[in-house]
Order: structure tokens, then C-alpha cells, then sequence
């Protein structure tokens, strides 16, 4: 293995371990709901509050081209350990809702210094090769967003014996603190590292009115519009979709595996669409996702009544919605003044998380209004304008600075 498979591969196990804590609350959603009697706004809050921590620690990271004045890696490590201590401290000590709201929006402040260093770190070792590289690192992130949901769903170890929801925020804890011991330890950057950027609060503004930029960023909103709605409210989707069906086709840990599936198969996704991305295009391959994506938006409710059916579909959403995000990326670093592309792309993930908001709330707002079984049609506009914006950077002449000219 050469050095730099080595460090990717490291990059990629600590993303994944990282961002374990991410939906952690989310997974056992039904159990605190249960233990805590919240209400459906305040269930959304739990996730909101960790997407709402994300937007202000990367808008203030961006402020401060942070991603670009210091060693990435010692970011990423010092931010891992805080989404570590947000995350345990919800269950050791005993927040209850509001507490655990507010350390989850710690949490979500914290990864933002994880998940932007991350896919600086993976363009310093990467050129011709970036899109698979940054494939592997949101395969990874799509990974670790599903582990809290297999922990929910297969008790492990001494935490067998523990109330439901304890144990899976724990070992996500304990999983970010080891991704932190890797950020220390053994993350490097790689031979492509731009020289240490000056301080330039201009920069947001470049960064937005640069019209391919725009553009790519056009895209990442559309598929932002949809990506964390679904990975919050499919797992459930499909828990209502088992329980109404009867017990004939399984019980709430059958659904919760399947839930842990449609996020996890995502990380396949991501990877087998970076190698794609590199061959043929950045927006060949975000074109054809948001496509299947949103159709897939768009017929579930069509299979809700047949949990079987709706699982396989589920699944081919899991992989196509997840499988153009590394791509943005990825095109936002080729299009960009190299030295800033860590600013770039944690103002570009702060955009994108702010919209999830809006999403993530509305969906239990619709369905608690007129029923679960056609809720997701609220998300097929993101596909839609993600396309429109990515056929306008196709036309553009920058778009040549992509995958090596593979537009």
C-alpha cells in the first residue's frame, strides 16, 4: 500500500468514527420520545439543533479561514473530541430535552470542524483522482451517520443490559474520541497542500459571486434539500411502514436494520460514483443521482403499504442520494482559488446544512397533517433545481477545470 492509500484509507476510518455522533439521537428517536414525551416539534429539534451547531461553527470557521490557517488534521482532532464530550454527556449526565438539545448543537458545532478539514485533508493527497478521494471520505461520513442506527437496532456488549437509547450514544462518543486520537496521531496532509492562506474576510463574497462556484454550489442545495431529510425520516418511514403492515413481516428491529441499511448503503454510493465522476464527469454522474433520487422521492409512498418493496427502494434511494455529494465537493475545489479551498467548502456545507432546517422540520409537520404516506413528495423540487444548476455548469467554459477536463 503507498503512502498516500495509507492516509486516505486512515482519513477515511476516522471520518467514519467521527460522525458517529451525528445522528445518535436521531436513531433512538422513538425511545426518547417514549422516555421524555416529546412532542413531533421537539423530536425535530433533536436533529434541527445538531444542523443549526453545524451552520454557525462552519460559518464561523469560514470567517475566520480556519480550514486554511491551521493544520487541518489538529482541527479535525481537537473537534472530534468536543462532539465526543457533547455526545456522552447527554446520557451520563442526565440532560433531559432541553440539555440535550443544547449539547447536540455543540455537537453539531463541533463536527464542522471535522467534516470541511476532512475533505481539504483528502485534496492534499489527491489531483487527477479527487473525486474518488472525496468519494471515499463521504462514503465514510455516510457510514458513520448509520452506525448509531445498527447500535439501536443490535445491543452490544456490557450496555446490553442499559435503557435503549444510552448505549448507542456512548459508543458514538467513544467512537469520535478515537477518531480525535487519530486526528492527533497519525492524520497527515499530503504533497498538494496549498501555502498557509492570509487572513481574508473578502473571501465569502468570492466565493459566492464566482459564478461557476455558484453554480456548483446550485447543485449541492438541491441535493441538500433532500440528503438529511431523508437520512432523518426514512428509518422511521420504514418503522410506521413494519408496524402498520402487522407482525407478519417483522418487528421494530427488523426496521430499524433496514433503516440502518438505506443510510449505510450510501457509502457505496459515494465511492462507486467518485470513481464514475473521474472517468466521465462531475456532472454526468450529479445529473444522473438527483435524478434517481428524486424519483424515488416521489414513489414511496406508492410502496408504503408493502414494507418489502419499499425497503428495496429505500435502498436505491440510500445509494443515488448520497452518491453526488462528494462531487460538489469535489467541483467546488477545482473551481476555486486553491487557497482557500477549506473555506470554500465549509461555506459551502454551511449553506447546504442551514437548508436541511427546513426540510427536516417540515416533513413531520406534513406527515403529522395528512399522513406519513406521501410526505417525501416534499422533496423532489431539491433533485429537480439540483439538475437546472448542474446543466448550467456543464455549458460554462470553467467547467474544463473538472475531473481533468471531463466536464
Amino acid at each position: 500500500m503507498t503512502t498516500k492509500q495509507r492516509h486516505l484509507w486512515l482519513l477515511a476510518i476516522a471520518q467514519t468514527l467521527a460522525m458517529a455522533p451525528w445522528f445518535s439521537a436521531s436513531a433512538v428517536l422513538p425511545q426518547l420520545t417514549e422516555e421524555w414525551s416529546l412532542s413531533t416539534g421537539a423530536g425535530s429539534w433533536l436533529t434541527m439543533s445538531v444542523q443549526l451547531g453545524f451552520v454557525v461553527g462552519a460559518v464561523i470557521s469560514a470567517m475566520l479561514n480556519l480550514p486554511d490557517r491551521f493544520t487541518a488534521s489538529r482541527v479535525f482532532a481537537w473537534s472530534a473530541l468536543a462532539a465526543a464530550a457533547g455526545t456522552a454527556a447527554i446520557p451520563l449526565l442526565e440532560t433531559g430535552p432541553l440539555g440535550a438539545m443544547a449539547l447536540r448543537f455543540v455537537t453539531g458545532a463541533s463536527l464542522a470542524g471535522v467534516y470541511p478539514p476532512g475533505m481539504k485533508l483528502v485534496a492534499t493527497w489527491t489531483k487527477e483522482d479527487r473525486g474518488l478521494g472525496i468519494g471515499l471520505l463521504v462514503g465514510a461520513l455516510t457510514l458513520g451517520s448509520a452506525l448509531p442506527h445498527l447500535l439501536n437496532a443490535v445491543p452490544v456488549g456490557p450496555f446490553a443490559g442499559m435503557p435503549p437509547w444510552r448505549p448507542t450514544l456512548l459508543i458514538a462518543a467513544g467512537s469520535a474520541g478515537i477518531a480525535s486520537l487519530l486526528g492527533f496521531f497519525a492524520l497527515r496532509s499530503g504533497p498538494h497542500l496549498s501555502a498557509t492562506a492570509p487572513f481574508d474576510w473578502r473571501f465569502i463574497g468570492k466565493a459566492f459571486s464566482h459564478r461557476p462556484t455558484r453554480l456548483a454550489n446550485g447543485g449541492y442545495l438541491g441535493h441538500m434539500w433532500e440528503l438529511y431529510a431523508m437520512w432523518t425520516w426514512v428509518p422511521l418511514y420504514l418503522l410506521k411502514s413494519f408496524e402498520a403492515a402487522g407482525p407478519g413481516v417483522g418487528g421494530a428491529g427488523v426496521a430499524r436494520l433496514a433503516g440502518f441499511g438505506v443510510v449505510a448503503v450510501g457509502a457505496v454510493g459515494a465511492v462507486v460514483a467518485g470513481i464514475m465522476a473521474d472517468r466521465l464527469g462531475r456532472t454526468r454522474v450529479t445529473i444522473a443521482s438527483l435524478a434517481i433520487s428524486g424519483v424515488c422521492a416521489a414513489v414511496a409512498g406508492f410502496f408504503y403499504d408493502s414494507p418489502g418493496l419499499l425497503t428495496v427502494l429505500c435502498l436505491v434511494w440510500g445509494f443515488a442520494v448520497v452518491a453526488d455529494s462528494a462531487q460538489f465537493s469535489a467541483a467546488v475545489s477545482e473551481l476555486t482559488d486553491s487557497r482557500y479551498v477549506g473555506t470554500a467548502l465549509t461555506l459551502q456545507t454551511a449553506a447546504g446544512f442551514l437548508l436541511t432546517l427546513v426540510t427536516i422540520r417540515l416533513v413531520p409537520a406534513i406527515g403529522g397533517l395528512f399522513g406519513w404516506k406521501h410526505v417525501f413528495l416534499l422533496l423532489v423540487p431539491g433533485p429537480v433545481l439540483g439538475i437546472v444548476s448542474m446543466l448550467r455548469l456543464r455549458r460554462d467554459p470553467a467547467a474544463t477545470a473538472m475531473a481533468g477536463g471531463r466536464k
